[in-house]
């Protein structure tokens, strides 16, 4: 079953940008990014250069889709993160939920110091999206009930 769409308002994007800012740095990243499950970028943080960001987020979630596929094939539920290390760049996934936190690092970093701050601000965002998640269920459901007092007898009432 999909998962309800949710928005994400200013102040926990706020918090979001910030959560990514502070891992960009503590990993001397080159950029961080948060991407859903589907693919779409939510928010980054860093130096993307040309970067084409959309192109990168589905590629990324791909990536994600493939890999949790093969650990399914193998008897795993799921791989909770992903590596790939380059000659010069190297790329750490880290699965949230219905989300992604994606580092792109360098030379200048370490997978060991990358992963280990990448859980602490994993459990961060989390939270974060969590509320983001109720919100948003509670903003359906005053919704719904203020449209369920209507009945058909009401609208058939406005157009005779």
């Amino acid at each position: 079953m999909a998962e309800a769409p949710f928005i994400i308002h200013e102040q926990p994007f706020q918090r979001i940008k910030s959560v990514l800012a502070r891992l960009c740095v503590e990993c001397a990243a080159r950029v961080v990014f948060l991407v859903d499950r589907d693919g779409q970028p939510i928010a980054f943080h860093g130096d993307i250069g040309d970067m084409d960001t959309t192109s990168f987020s589905s590629l990324a979630a791909g990536n994600v889709a493939a890999t949790t596929s093969m650990a399914k094939l193998i008897g795993e539920d799921v791989f909770p993160a992903v590596v790939h290390e380059g000659e010069r760049e190297s790329i750490f996934i880290s699965v949230i939920g219905r989300s992604l936190l994606v580092v792109v690092f360098d030379e200048r970093s370490t997978l060991g110091l990358v992963k280990l701050r990448t859980k602490k601000a994993s459990h961060e965002v989390a939270s974060i999206l969590d509320e983001v998640a109720k919100d948003s269920a509670n903003h359906r459901l005053n919704n719904n009930s203020f449209f369920a007092e209507i009945t058909d007898e009401d609208i058939d009432s406005l157009f005779s």
